[in-house]
């Protein structure tokens, strides 16, 4: 099996456009919530989201082809051009069915599917978009990715609600180990902070109803009352350790080990023992070939909701055992709020540059220790250091589990 490394990566997040922007606010703690601005929130009970400021598609791409693309969709390509530049991928000396993509959105476009349905209810079926469906379905956002940066091999959308960044990165590592690429553009994308997702996830009682931006979303503290929802971006370059190092490519990190489960138990709670996400992680360290004592870090799914927090703090006790309470265990969260299909893409960005800088990033707003969940979830400023390891978990309504183990290069 071919080794598998990181050599680019974008990010679109509410606290910064660009990986570098990002993470200097995530060491800043800075929080990306706010009132919703998108839409009229009177008759809501949720006012608070995290959604991405100063974004202007025209900036970024041709005007036109951004046109014909939905935001989620934009917020992709955009994504993925920064992690193709920073990788420094010349398609002109590539063979272009070697190189592949698999972006995943858990929504596609509410926007354009909600407006399509008053327009029907308004004004009749023959007034609709004729763009509509290319511009609804998620799997546009791999298609305009690939269209835009001439990729012609595998093209990829897994869908697993907020588990698809991280399940789509896997499943590129995978195609780039057994032999199917030699390069992947792989991650999430979302932008679902419209009246009918914030409804729908109000009415699933999964969204936090707080006004106040600095106490809205509080993984594994106490006071947690429902995950902010967010929106963005996270896209990496993934290629095979011999294709990097022949081109000369500057290799950020390796991906050593994936797992992925499904409870097979409830299509919005997790398995209450944590046993499906246990495993996930399990297949990850196992395939990375290293005690589990070896790991000194978990980015955690950490949605601040009360099963989600509660079932995988009981997942990492259950695998891990006394060795849990060694862990440093955070929530991105805890900063941009839940990217749903992003989710996942831009905390695997996290992992990669806390393994590059040393420092492991804090669990904004964790006062309040509950019961039950009493290990490390990483209070104050952050932490620094040596990060050899990390683990990075996404859990998905429908009962998926992702974990993926990305480590520190080394020749």
């Amino acid at each position: 099996m071919k080794r598998v490394v990181v050599t680019g990566m974008g990010a679109i997040t509410p606290i910064g456009i660009g990986v570098e922007s990002f993470w200097e606010n995530v060491k800043k703690k800075t929080l990306g919530f706010g009132e919703i601005s998108y839409f009229d929130t009177t008759d809501y009970k949720v006012k608070i989201a995290a959604e991405v400021k100063n974004f202007v598609a025209k900036e970024y791409m041709d005007f036109k082809a951004a046109k014909r693309m939905e935001l989620f969709c934009q917020y992709a390509v955009v994504a993925a051009k920064e992690a193709f530049a920073q990788a420094g991928l010349d398609m002109e000396k590539e063979d272009p069915y070697r190189v592949g993509c698999s972006i995943g959105s858990g929504i596609g476009s509410l926007q354009v599917t909600e407006t399509a349905c008053n327009k029907i209810q308004e004004k009749g079926p023959g007034r609709v978009n004729p763009l509509l469906v290319p511009l609804m379905i998620s799997n546009m956002a791999a298609g305009n990715v690939s269209i835009q940066l001439g990729l012609k091999g595998k093209s990829l959308n897994v869908v697993t609600a907020c588990a698809t960044g991280t399940h789509s990165i896997g499943e590129a590592y995978r195609s780039i180990q057994c032999g199917d690429a030699d390069v992947m553009l792989a991650g999430g994308t979302e932008a679902s902070i419209w009246p009918i997702g914030v409804a729908g996830f109000t009415a699933l009682t999964a969204l936090s109803t707080v006004d106040d931006p600095e106490k809205c979303s509080l993984p594994f503290d106490k006071n947690r009352s429902g995950f902010v929802m967010g929106e963005g971006s996270g896209v990496v370059v993934l290629e095979s350790l011999e294709h990097a190092k022949a081109r000369g490519a500057n290799i950020l990190a390796e991906v050593v080990g994936y797992g992925a489960t499904s409870d097979a138990f409830h299509i919005t709670s997790p398995a209450d023992d944590g046993s499906g996400a246990a495993k996930a992680m399990e297949l990850a360290i196992n395939e990375a070939g290293i005690d589990k004592t070896e790991l000194k870090y978990i980015n955690a799914h950490g949605t601040a909701t009360h099963h989600n927090d509660l079932f995988e703090t009981r997942a990492i006790k259950l695998l891990f055992g006394e060795h849990a309470h060694n862990l440093k265990v955070n929530s991105t969260k805890s900063l941009i709020g839940h990217l749903l299909g992003a989710a996942g893409a831009v905390e695997f960005i996290t992992c990669v540059k806390e393994i590059q800088e040393g420092f492991i990033h804090a669990t904004a707003g964790y006062t309040t220790p509950d019961e039950e969940m009493d290990l490390d979830y990483v209070a104050g400023d952050g932490v620094e250091e040596d990060v050899t390891y990390a683990l990075s978990n996404s859990l998905g309504f429908g009962g998926h589990n992702a974990s993926l183990m990305i480590k520190k290069y080394e020749e």
